[in-house]
This record gives structure tokens, C-alpha cells and sequence, in this order.
């Protein structure tokens, strides 16, 4: 299984991978799921993907082709973050179309889920999930981050804390805490993660991180997030129902 998430903020963007796959609790392997796409100083794009690994892997394998070929319709020339979601759009169209019927054949679903955003020249930065189908939508003001995978565990402090005008720091904080409740209630998500914070206007890749089980920031923020957990837990009052 996989989690994703990915946060747009008035300071730019925030995203946040697991790198677990597993086909059974015997068959575990490490995989990036983060894939960024960078012109330094003209565009950087960044793409999470979820479901099956073939077909992720060929989408981001096409995407990068087109891009290292300087192809008229790639990532590379797509003019606004809208063009690129549909250049991905129709990538994943193009693998579905090649593999589709194959993989039905096996019985195995065409299953893929896909977070993207970044930043062209001076317009905003801009967040989209795109789909199995190739169609999209895009974080709002009001819906300002996407989640793909396991999301359920990790949705609710989302919920409580994203929101205004918090510092990328704060942000990326609050997804490794959504990361961290995904964790503890599911093994299939796992260590290590890809952190990358994208700053508004730089239009180049400055802050970006592996985290592994040995990382001394995310250790101490599990640690100190489960101790005010049971904290704030103690301190509710019982319910008085049966008095």
C-alpha cells in the first residue's frame, strides 16, 4: 500500500511520500514514489503516485522521456501547471491504452492515483490529483491538500491543522504527523519517506529529504505526538452518563 500526501500553502507546496510496497507480509520492497521533474530557475514539478507500481512506473518513465527528448508536448514546454496536469493526463491514457487489456486478461485492475503540482515561470504554484482516467481535479482555498493511498488515518489532523497561513515547516510538520498516524495503524505504509518542500517563486529545488528510521527529527516528533496524545487523553473528564 502507499501514502501520499501533498499540501498547497500561500509559501508554496509540500509533499510527502512513503516508500513501501508489498504484495503480502512476506513480500515487502522499498520504491520511490516521488518523482520530480526540475528546469532550475523555469519550472519545477513534482509527481506522487499510488496503485499499481508497473503503471506508475511507466507513466513517470514517459514523462521524463518526453522531457529528456525536449518533445513540443512535455513537461518541459507545457506553458502553465494546467497544460502539465494534462500532458499526466493523458500519459496515464497512453499506458492504459498500451496495458489496459493485458493486465485485465490476468485479472489485475488498471489502478493508478497521482498527485501533482510545482510552479511555471510566474504563475502560482499550483496542486492536482489526477486519476485512472486521466481527468483531474485542483486543492482550493478551501480543499487545499490531496491525499492518495492510505488516507483515512492520517486525514484528521489534516483536517484540524492545515489552513491559513502556516510556514512550510509548520506544514511539513503536520504531514509527518499524518504520516506517522498512517504508520501506527498500517504496515503496509512505511519507512523511509521523501520530503520535499517547494518554496513559492524559486522555481528550483532547495529543500528535499530522505527520512529513515534513524532520523533523529521524525523520531523525537513521534515520540513527543503519542506522549501529548495520552496527555490530553488523561486530562478529559470521564463521561458522567451513569452518575
Amino acid at each position: 500500500m502507499t501514502y501520499c500526501v501533498a499540501v498547497r500553502s500561500p509559501n508554496g507546496l509540500v509533499f510527502l511520500s512513503d516508500s513501501r510496497t508489498n504484495a503480502g507480509v512476506d513480500q515487502i520492497s522499498v520504491f520511490r514514489k516521488m518523482h520530480v521533474f526540475e528546469v532550475p530557475g523555469d519550472r519545477v514539478m513534482v509527481l506522487m503516485t499510488a496503485g499499481n507500481l508497473a503503471i506508475s512506473q511507466s507513466i513517470a518513465s514517459g514523462l521524463r522521456v518526453q522531457m529528456e527528448n525536449d518533445a513540443e508536448k512535455s513537461l518541459k514546454n507545457a506553458p502553465n501547471m494546467f497544460s502539465a496536469a494534462k500532458l499526466v493526463g493523458d500519459m496515464v491514457r497512453k499506458v492504459y491504452e498500451r496495458d489496459a487489456t493485458s493486465l485485465k486478461e490476468f485479472g489485475i485492475e488498471f489502478n493508478v492515483n497521482i498527485i501533482f503540482g510545482g510552479q511555471v515561470g510566474a504563475e502560482e504554484p499550483r496542486l492536482f490529483n489526477i486519476y485512472s482516467a486521466g481527468n483531474f481535479i485542483e486543492a482550493t482555498e478551501e480543499t487545499p491538500y490531496f491525499q492518495i493511498g492510505e488516507s483515512k488515518y492520517g486525514k484528521p489532523i489534516l483536517d484540524r491543522v492545515i489552513g491559513g497561513k502556516l510556514s512550510l515547516d509548520e506544514v511539513a510538520k503536520c504531514c509527518l504527523i499524518s504520516m506517522d498516524s498512517t504508520i501506527k495503524s498500517n504496515l503496509s505504509v512505511g519507512l523511509p519517506l521523501d520530503l520535499l518542500c517547494y518554496e513559492r517563486d524559486s522555481r528550483r529545488v532547495t529543500r528535499q529529504k530522505t527520512i529513515d528510521s534513524r532520523d533523529p527529527y521524525f523520531a523525537s516528533i513521534r515520540d513527543k505526538w503519542a506522549e501529548q496524545l495520552r496527555k490530553v487523553f488523561n486530562e478529559l473528564p470521564d463521561p458522567g452518563y451513569w452518575e
